[in-house]
């Protein structure tokens, strides 16, 4: 069948190789209980129910040692890949790298999903990807600004006020972020040379490249649990509590 009308096929790939210090949890966090199963089983369980998905991949740290092949609750077509980096768009970049040598094509969509954002839905996946299957560049979950911006200056005394800033245009971003998997490597493999300086996600690499993608309003559940009082809230969504 001619390459050009072969669909592009969606695939997930998780960054898991952090150590998630602001947490202050014992075990890097996506490994920390979160109703009953570690914090990553409840983030692929979730992306794993997106019917659009093809498969994933999840990018852990070379000398990991909390998830072990017979894991509880991992899903079947779901991969591990052993290439973590040192930072976040590291692995992500290794991970890009991993999945075209095994066949990926680079005109697949790829969703990157932090690990952390466990409360993520399989309806939300669904919208980002109908939303940004037909766009030239992609786009990513995002959430309108809700609250008052401020800048900050530093005193003896700590933080105090700058100044205000307009909240007009300004968006919180969340993933998943969804880019075809051989323009965002491109511009991952660009942005390496600088060792990721100032790459934040993987919307930022993009914007790089001159490109501006798609935002799709997310849900403020949509969350990256961070700190200890994250882990009580997204224990109390997934228990049916809140």
């Amino acid at each position: 069948m001619p390459k050009s009308f072969i669909s592009p096929r969606f695939h997930v790939l998780v960054p898991c190789a952090g150590l998630g210090s602001r947490a202050g949890t014992s075990v890097p966090k996506q490994y920390q209980t979160v109703a009953g199963r570690p914090m990553i089983m409840n983030t692929l369980q979730a992306l794993a129910q997106v019917p659009q998905i093809a498969d994933g991949f999840v990018v852990l740290a070379p000398d990991d040692g909390f998830v072990w092949p017979s894991a509880p609750h991992w899903p079947s077509n779901f991969v591990r890949l052993m290439c973590g980096g040192a930072t976040r768009a590291q692995s992500v970049f290794n991970g890009l790298s991993a999945m075209m040598a095994s066949g990926v094509s680079a005109d697949d969509w790829v969703l990157v999903h932090d690990a952390a954002r466990c409360l993520i839905t399989p309806e939300a996946v669904a919208v980002l990807i109908e939303t940004c299957r037909d766009d030239p560049v992609g786009g990513l979950l995002a959430l309108p600004l809700p609250d008052t911006l401020k800048s900050h200056r530093l005193t003896v005394q700590g933080a105090r006020v700058a100044n205000t800033l307009p909240r007009e245009d300004k968006w919180l971003a969340q993933t998943p972020q969804m880019f075809r998997v051989g323009a965002l490597n491109t511009a991952l493999a660009v942005a390496a040379a600088s060792g990721f300086e100032g790459i934040t996600d993987e919307s930022s690499a993009m914007e790089r490249q001159g490109l501006s993608p798609r935002l799709v309003p997310g849900s403020a559940q949509n969350l990256k649990v961070t700190y200890p009082a994250d882990f009580a809230f997204a224990e109390a969504v997934l228990k049916g509590k809140v």
